[in-house]
């Protein structure tokens, strides 16, 4: 079976924001919601570093820690057990995802989540373009949202938007079933976690620290082991939608 995953390496982020501006542009994402933040180690605002200033003449302690965080695609996932018309569930893949035709916006799932990973759309979406960005419709206002991986895309064979827009090849996507994969020979051969692992979640993204990974070993925008490819145009012949090639001027993205 396939059981996709993710590995970000925390030594190779440098918190410039591209993985979240990636994801919001793909899927459609409201300018007041984020699917992917970054978050930094030192508070609740962004890019607050962590430790003390320098203070008469001596050393300060400071260091800038970041912390992208997203759906973590939980094995064990408590948004799926929660929600009473069985909107958000487990795909086959591994990828949780949401039925926003089912979902009646009780925000159960939300308040189960223990990574603050999900948003509510509880005004019209607003995005630039107004028409819409990407290759998913935006969703309706009463229903819940989150990081999908991309599964639209991981279903023509091209990686996660927020992998390939990493400028640091930070983030690593691939199938955790396959031992021979670079997120899986990733996890056995760094130092790895996990966010709250004590809650028995079962994430399937996995945090590197200490030493630097090579970071993602492919250059273009196809999943690991598949045939090169750029745009989802190229994966199926099949075109977006008429908005999507409306708000890029007439051509295909």
């Amino acid at each position: 079976m396939t059981s996709y995953g993710m590995v970000i390496d925390l030594e190779r982020c440098i918190g410039c924001q591209a993985c979240a501006i990636s994801c919001s542009q793909e899927n459609n994402v409201s300018l007041d919601h984020q699917w992917n933040r970054i978050l930094t180690e030192g508070g609740d605002s962004i890019d607050t570093p962590d430790g003390e200033y320098p203070e008469n003449g001596k050393d300060g302690t400071l260091e800038m820690n970041h912390l992208p965080t997203a759906c973590q695609h939980c094995q064990n996932a408590p948004c799926v057990k929660v929600c009473p018309v069985n909107a958000t569930y487990t795909r086959e893949d591994g990828i949780v995802e949401i039925d926003y035709d089912q979902c009646i916006g009780c925000r159960y799932c939300m308040t189960a989540c223990p990574y603050n990973a999900r948003v509510f759309n509880y005004d019209e979406p607003e995005t630039q373009p107004a028409d819409g960005t990407g290759h998913v419709e935006q969703r309706d206002v009463g229903v819940v949202e989150k990081c999908t991986f991309c599964s639209h895309r991981v279903e023509k064979g091209l990686d996660p938007a927020c992998m390939v827009g990493c400028p640091a090849d930070a983030r690593i996507a691939g199938d955790l079933d396959d031992p021979e994969s670079t997120v899986s020979r990733y996890v056995r051969k760094y130092e790895t976690d996990q966010l709250l692992e004590e809650l028995d979640t079962e994430p399937n993204t996995y945090y590197i620290r200490g030493e630097m990974s090579p970071g993602r070993p492919q250059a273009g925008n196809e999943l690991e082991g598949t045939e090169p490819k750029e745009t989802l145009l190229d994966a199926d012949e099949e075109p977006p939608n008429e908005a999507v090639r409306a708000s890029s001027g007439g051509e295909w993205p």
